[in-house]
């Protein structure tokens, strides 16, 4: 029950992005800024209804994936040790996309605020528990750090997502820093995300290779 429970709190948010859109619809544009640089200058736009119905929509079809994702994956049993801390996952992601969507349209609206700040933040609050589960994520197909490496030998799940947790969590921290340096904001972000990628990728082959290596030295 308490999964179904948390899986309704998602549904909540979803709920709440299609409220936003119904009310604010006779108030906006026929066009919604959808997009912005670096800078926080907006530079692309959407028509407003299909705007308005897109994050609803992939936040519904996102949400629904994931909750049948337990169901499917092969090692579903292994996803069940981290049942719970997957379920909030869900809910993160939904809230995620409802700042998100309430953003775009509180901007189009007329507020005035950096919008990247606002998507700055709301990564990292995305990331930081990404950092969380995948550190009590058990060996499976579709939540964790997933090479052929880690998905050939526990102990080399077990270590990268480990430190990948970490990495993640660390990415979250600097990209809050990032908004004390402006345009510049953004790279706080990416650069950290792209470097935990590469690293956890190259750590996990170093850690199969010594770990096979040690087993077949000792056999």
């Amino acid at each position: 029950m308490q999964t179904v429970h948390r899986l309704l709190l998602a549904a909540g948010f979803v709920a709440l992005s299609g409220i936003v859109s119904l009310l604010a619809a006779p108030s906006l544009p026929a066009a919604l800024v959808t997009n912005w640089d670096a800078a926080g200058d907006p530079n692309g736009t959407m028509p407003t209804l299909l705007a308005l119905g897109l994050f609803p929509a992939l936040t519904a079809g996102v949400v629904l994936l994931l909750a049948v994702v337990p169901r499917i994956d092969p090692l579903r049993e292994n996803i069940a040790e981290f049942r719970a801390y997957y379920d909030w996952f869900i809910v993160v992601f939904a809230a995620y996309m409802f700042v998100v969507h309430a953003g775009i349209v509180a901007f189009n609206l007329g507020y005035e605020f950096d919008f990247t700040y606002l998507i700055l933040v709301a990564v990292a609050g995305l990331l930081y528990y990404v950092g969380v589960l995948i550190t009590h994520a058990e060996q499976n197909w579709f939540i964790g750090i997933r090479t052929p490496w880690t998905l050939s030998s526990e102990a080399v799940w077990d270590r990268t997502n480990a430190l990948g947790g970490r990495l993640f969590k660390l990415t979250a921290v600097l990209a809050l820093v990032g908004l004390l340096f402006g345009e510049y904001a953004i790279y706080f972000l990416l650069v950290p995300a792209l470097l935990t990628t590469g690293v956890t990728v190259v750590y996990s082959y170093y850690l199969y290779e010594r770990i096979e290596r040690g087993s077949d030295a000792t056999s």
